[in-house]
């Protein structure tokens, strides 16, 4: 069974003139869903609403020392990776922060740029069913608030909405300012860090140093020695001496014995070679052969003087990375640098009353003429 037409074509002209009969013939479902909003949203946004002042400011993060991206630094910006990307978006959490309302707002700016006078109950913060508490000024705060960032320039975007073109101007100044510190803080924090690490590094070493300067300080007072090296030296040449002049006396008692076997002189010569003998023996003990010779204190002042040596060179190194560390601290890593200051509007350019109301229309529309389709699904359903 199909549904009977009851009549098509135009309305009579009679029906057409009264605008009672035209209503009449509108059903009410059309009514409630397309008419109603519209024209309640047409009233609001015609005659009600605020309007709203947008101030808008560009930046950009940067670091100090940033080049020329290359083209792997591309690939890797691409993949999402880029450190200039992440400082941008640290700063963009700050502003939709809690922490950044807490800091702008401690004279009551934020409120008072919300809740100005005339503004109409659904555009003010707080509104008409709404607190007095921080967690709605924040709320409100994030409707008004909007910050952007584009890839291809890496320029970052904040658009700020009041109700007045100065307050849009000031919360959007203040909250560039609140970035600027933000970035303040990053730097001072990692170059606070680098320099502590710097300077507990030259520490463990200027304590190295001296703690093996009095290790070979002990081991001189010990053993009365300055340098073990330097006596087994002069030890040596002595040998080397005595060692010449024992030969020459060898040779003289050999001249000597050979020319005149009976000579009373080869019992002195004889004499003079073995206390020469003697002697080189001694010397040759002090410098090594037992426990108390110099050769084994020299390894061990060797092994002193070899720590003493390293322990200055990492102290001269602490020093060194000390000292670039401060000249880094002094020079700011990260930039926040204005692109455009924020703009003080002359005309209100929210809401946008034609589009908004224009918006509400069609999607009542589609919204009533999905509901049509489904009840006329049902009724032809049951028809059949």
């Amino acid at each position: 069974m199909t549904a009977k037409i009851e009549r098509l074509g135009p309305l009579p002209a009679k029906a057409a003139a009264n605008p009672k009969a035209v209503l009449k013939g509108v059903p009410w479902a059309f009514f409630l869903v397309v008419l109603f909003p519209t024209i309640v949203a047409a009233i609001y946004f015609f005659f009600i609403a605020t309007p709203r002042y947008v101030s808008e400011a560009k930046f950009i993060v940067r670091e100090a020392d940033s080049k020329q991206p290359t083209s792997l630094g591309l690939v890797l910006q691409g993949a999402g990776l880029s450190a200039a990307q992440g400082d941008a978006f640290a700063v963009h959490e700050y502003m939709t922060s809690r922490d950044a309302l807490a800091e702008i707002d401690k004279n009551g700016q934020v409120r008072r740029a919300l809740s100005r006078p005339g503004t109409d109950a659904f555009s003010r913060v707080p509104g008409l069913f709404d607190d007095k508490s921080n967690e709605t000024i924040f709320k409100g705060l994030k409707r008004y608030l909007t910050v952007g960032y584009s890839s291809g320039t890496g320029i970052s975007t904040i658009r700020v909405e009041a109700f007045r073109p100065k307050d849009a101007q000031q919360l959007n100044d203040a909250l560039l300012q609140g970035g600027e510190r933000l970035v303040n803080r990053l730097n001072m924090r990692a170059s606070q860090d680098a320099v502590t690490d710097a300077t507990r590094v030259r520490d463990e070493a200027q304590l190295r140093l001296q703690t093996s300067q009095a290790a070979l300080s002990g081991f001189r007072n010990r053993e009365r020695f300055i340098d073990p090296a330097s006596s087994a030296q002069e030890g040596a040449s002595l040998l080397a001496t005595l060692g010449t002049t024992l030969a020459g006396l060898r040779a003289e008692r050999s001249e000597l014995a050979a020319s005149a076997p009976a000579s009373p002189q080869l019992t002195v010569l004889d004499g003079r070679i073995r206390a020469y003998e003697q002697q080189i023996s001694s010397e040759r003990e002090k410098i090594a052969g037992s426990s108390d010779s110099l050769a084994p204190k020299i390894g061990a002042y060797e092994s002193l003087a070899l720590e003493r040596q390293l322990a200055t060179q990492a102290l001269a190194a602490a020093n060194v990375s000390l000292d670039a560390s401060i000249q880094d601290a002094q020079r700011q890593r990260l930039y926040l640098e204005r692109v455009v200051s924020p703009s003080l509007p002359d005309k209100a350019s929210a809401p946008n009353r034609f589009r908004t109301v224009l918006t509400v229309l069609l999607t009542a529309l589609a919204i009533y003429a999905l509901g049509w389709l489904l009840v006329a699904g049902v009724r032809e359903h049951k028809q059949d």
